[in-house]
């Protein structure tokens, strides 16, 4: 039984992205759009060497932002402005998925490698203002991003946060890697599920399984 493998927890953190707004609302197709358009700028490159270079960094540092620190020494604090400059207007608000994670019982955080201000422009486009403890980005982190576990381990102590007593909700697998080996419940929340020893349970609708746990 799903609820029962909760039982234990009292501290609940959910990604932003592709997590507490469905993938459908297609957020990132507009960061992505104006990540290449500042990595062209900045870097003096065509849109096709842009993208290849955001793919790469993505990879093998975790986010477009790490590698161009990295590699080019870039200040992070005008990237992040710049690529959350989105329109949130076709966001709809999600009473019920407010509801549930209001009766989640104990403290409930959001961790992005977003911003922290773009987090909180999300969820006051979702009606889900005002229901978090805390909300990190990445730059609470020293910037650096998931999936690396530093970070992870940098925003719970910030937090106080318990990882024996905690689940994680995320929608890239590879960010619930270190969640799982720091002791965590870990979910994936996604339309298409990923097998790995890392991840406890999927499910492509968190609306209907925080339900579940009520």
């Amino acid at each position: 039984m799903v609820k029962a493998s909760f039982s234990h927890v009292t501290e609940w953190v959910f990604d932003l992205d592709n997590t507490l707004y469905p993938p459908q609302a297609r957020l990132f197709d507009q960061i992505e759009i104006r990540m290449t358009n500042w990595v062209m700028e900045a870097l003096g490159v065509d849109k096709a060497e842009a993208d290849h270079l955001r793919q790469v960094y993505w990879r093998d540092y975790g986010t477009t932002l790490a590698g161009l620190m990295q590699l080019h020494d870039i200040d992070p604090a005008p990237y992040l402005t710049h690529v959350h400059d989105i329109s949130l207007d076709h966001l709809e608000h999600d009473t019920l998925l407010r509801d549930h994670i209001r009766a989640l019982p104990g403290r409930r955080i959001v961790y992005t490698n977003g911003s922290a201000p773009y987090a909180e422009r999300v969820l006051a486009a979702r009606g889900l203002d005002g229901l978090f403890d805390a909300i990190y980005g990445v730059e609470h982190a020293g910037f650096r991003p998931k999936p690396e576990r530093d970070a992870f381990e940098a925003i719970f102590a910030r937090d106080g946060l318990t990882p024996a007593q905690a689940a994680m909700f995320e929608d890239e697998p590879r960010n619930l890697a270190a969640p799982h080996e720091m002791g965590m419940r870990t979910v994936h929340v996604a339309p298409e599920p990923h097998e790995a020893a890392h991840i406890h349970h999927h499910t492509d609708d968190l609306t209907r399984f925080l339900g579940q746990l009520r």
